[in-house]
């Protein structure tokens, strides 16, 4: 199969006749061979009522449905397990990624040998204060943070080699870090593509301010995860290291002024009326408190069922061959191996 398109859904009843018929035209015009696959997120319209009738017009379509709102992430790594095809793009239900941009992505995935590309809305329609502002500004934290030179990680539209999403697993909100996920993989080959916007023709937005907050601790959770998920203790036990020495140093001296100035008979404050002996302790019980983070965080990672699990890309393995003194001539001047005398070699 050449193409899987994976289009999560939420309460886009309106938009799914338009958005299946546009989809299917730009698959046969263009001959590709492919599967629409719509994932409904515990929609509350008659989102999946529309799906079962167009099910009955076309053949390529397939559905699936939560029983309840799980959110996008939740849609998407349902659709990854489920594709079939090569190449996997995916798309937003609500007609602002168009699927006119499908031929271009397939033929760069193909002549470039790209493991993601990204599309990039480098031309919004979005309010400026409530998107656009934002947007920006978390597109260059995590370029910053990741590394990976994209201008829109959010972008609905992405195109996929099949191993990549059966290699990477989204959770909560971690959709808007499939990039970064998948580097974190082992998949560096990663580019953008410029697409067009569109305005949303139907319905509303479906994503709140809590984005907002949600966003930033999702990218501390990849980012830890990707760097430290197998050893936490290299983090925590770090930090707690760096904390219990700066703790113990002052207390060290601290008590080494209280010892010099009684050897020298001179008054000196109690060591406890200095705040400098409560930053140091203070120091020192959350150093061991990171420490035994760290410790348990190893025991949790050890125990996990895909402690052991890595991804191959490639493998081989060496071909057998018989050594030249265990083959002898044939009668017909071919070669076959000896027998083996049970006898002689009990003789032996």
């Amino acid at each position: 199969m050449d193409i899987s398109i994976v289009i999560p859904l939420f309460n886009e009843a309106e938009s799914l006749p338009e958005l299946v018929s546009w989809t299917h035209r730009i698959l046969k015009e263009n001959n590709l061979f492919g599967e629409i696959i719509l994932i409904d997120d515990g929609s509350t319209d008659n989102s999946w009522d529309v799906v079962e009738q167009l099910r009955s017009e076309y053949q390529e379509l397939r559905g699936i449905r939560f029983r309840r709102n799980f959110g996008k992430s939740a849609a998407l790594h349902t659709g990854f397990q489920a594709v079939k095809g090569d190449i996997v793009i995916t798309m937003d239900a609500d007609l602002q990624d168009s699927p006119e941009e499908i031929p271009g992505f397939y033929k760069m995935m193909k002549e470039g040998d790209y493991d993601l590309i990204s599309g990039w809305k480098k031309k919004r329609y979005d309010p400026i204060l409530s998107k656009n502002i934002p947007s920006k500004f978390y597109n260059f934290t995590v370029r910053m943070l990741s590394g990976i030179r994209l201008h829109d990680f959010n972008c609905g539209i992405k195109a996929y080699k099949r191993r990549v999403v059966k290699s990477v697993e989204i959770y909560g909100d971690m959709h808007r870090y499939i990039p970064v996920l998948a580097k974190w993989a082992g998949f560096k080959n990663i580019t953008e593509r410029i697409v067009q916007h569109q305005e949303r023709k139907y319905g509303y937005t479906k994503f709140g301010v809590e984005r907002f907050l949600r966003g930033p601790l999702d990218l501390l959770s990849v980012m830890f995860i990707s760097k430290y998920g197998k050893r936490p203790m290299h983090l925590f036990g770090t930090l707690g290291t760096l904390m219990f020495i700066i703790g113990f140093v002052l207390a060290a001296i601290l008590g080494i002024n209280k010892i010099m100035a009684v050897r020298h008979n001179v008054l000196a404050p109690l060591v406890t009326s200095s705040a400098y002996f409560y930053i140091g302790l203070t120091c020192m019980i959350i150093g061991s408190l990171l420490f035994l983070s760290g410790f348990l965080g190893e025991l949790i990672s050890r125990s996990s069922a895909d402690r052991n699990r890595y991804l191959i890309e490639e493998e081989f393995e060496h071909v057998l061959f018989r050594h030249p003194a265990h083959i002898r001539p044939s009668r017909r001047g071919g070669e076959f191996p000896r027998k083996h005398d049970p006898a002689k070699a009990a003789k032996f």
